[in-house]
Order: structure tokens, then C-alpha cells, then sequence
């Protein structure tokens, strides 16, 4: 498999999704230290710099060994990192990976997820020949729920208290996306 493909850039209407250069650090930062971007996320919110530089790192070193996809959602009106999207825990003899996003507060509530969501989804299925996709989330998060379930994601169980971060137990919601699902052919 091309290494190129785990250093892609996807692009949408409104969106470009590309590996995070060391640049955007401060504005990872800026969206990974608030707690409300982080409440559902299995890591406490980053306190300092070193936390992006040592995540930016550590993802373009995953992307070499082609063990993740980990791509910074820009504006492309602005160029501004809104968030990023991942698929991780990529299992290319069962052609599976893990879908994650994180979006900062100013992207909340404008259709990206769905945008980016869809099209990462998609080069998965299509450039990385997956077969599923699967998500993991707090079944509180009912944002993240409805996100899915419009990126034609199925809930397929629960796993209770499967997280415990700052002392909080929380329990996981399984969501998961087959190509051949006929959501996944529409696109």
C-alpha cells in the first residue's frame, strides 16, 4: 500500500482535510485544551503546547507506519483548523478502522462533521479499501449519536464502564459502518 495514502488531502465544498503541520499546533491547542471540545474524549483537555506538538508527532509517526489516518479539518475560506478526523485503530487484514473527530466550539452546528464525516468515510472505503468503520462514543453524547447515525451509522451495542478518565466512569456506545451498507453507496 502507498505510503501516499496515509498523507492524502480530501477536500469538500467548504472543507480541506490534510495531516496537521507543526505550524497549527497553537490552534490545536486552542481546541484540544476546552473542556466542552474534550468532555467526551477518552484524555483529559491539553494543558500546554507540548501536548499538540507531542499529538501532531506522534499521528504524522502513525501515518508513516500506516497505523492511523489523522487529518486536520480546514476552512477552506480561511484556512483555519476547525478540528481533525481520524481513522485509527486501522486493521488492514480485517479492513477495519475507528472512526474519532474533534471539532473547536466555533465549528459546532455547521454541518462539518457531515461533510468531513462522509468524505473521510468514503477515501476509507474507497482508497483504503475498508470494509468497516466502526465509533465509539459516550452514550451521552447525543450530538455525537445523531452525527452518526446522518453519517449512516448503525448503534450495535453498549460497553458498560468502559472509561474512566479524571476519576468518571463512563460507559461506550458501538456504532459501526459496512460498505456495503447502502448509506455508504450513496454518496
Amino acid at each position: 500500500m502507498s505510503k501516499e495514502l496515509f498523507f492524502p488531502v480530501v477536500e469538500t465544498e467548504r472543507l480541506a482535510l490534510r495531516p496537521i503541520a507543526i505550524e497549527d499546533a497553537d490552534s490545536l491547542l486552542g481546541i484540544s485544551s476546552d473542556p466542552e471540545v474534550m468532555r467526551y474524549w477518552n484524555t483529559a483537555p491539553w494543558e500546554t503546547i507540548q501536548d499538540a506538538i507531542d499529538f501532531i508527532n506522534a499521528s504524522n509517526d502513525a501515518m508513516r507506519r500506516q497505523t492511523s489516518l489523522v487529518l486536520g479539518v480546514y476552512l477552506k475560506s480561511t484556512g483555519e483548523l476547525a478540528g481533525k478526523c481520524m481513522l485509527f485503530s486501522y486493521d488492514k487484514e480485517s479492513r477495519r478502522a475507528e472512526i474519532g473527530f474533534g471539532l473547536g466550539r466555533s465549528a459546532w452546528g455547521r454541518g462539518y462533521i457531515g461533510e468531513a464525516g462522509e468524505a473521510l468515510i468514503q477515501y476509507g472505503f474507497n482508497s483504503l479499501g475498508l470494509r468497516r468503520i466502526e465509533a465509539e462514543i459516550d452514550p451521552d453524547n447525543q450530538s455525537s449519536a445523531k452525527a452518526l447515525e446522518r453519517l449512516g451509522f448503525s448503534r450495535e451495542g453498549l460497553l458498560r464502564q468502559r472509561w474512566e478518565v479524571n476519576g468518571i466512569v463512563s460507559d461506550s456506545a458501538m456504532y459501526g459502518r459496512l460498505a456495503s451498507d447502502p448509506s455508504a453507496m450513496a454518496s
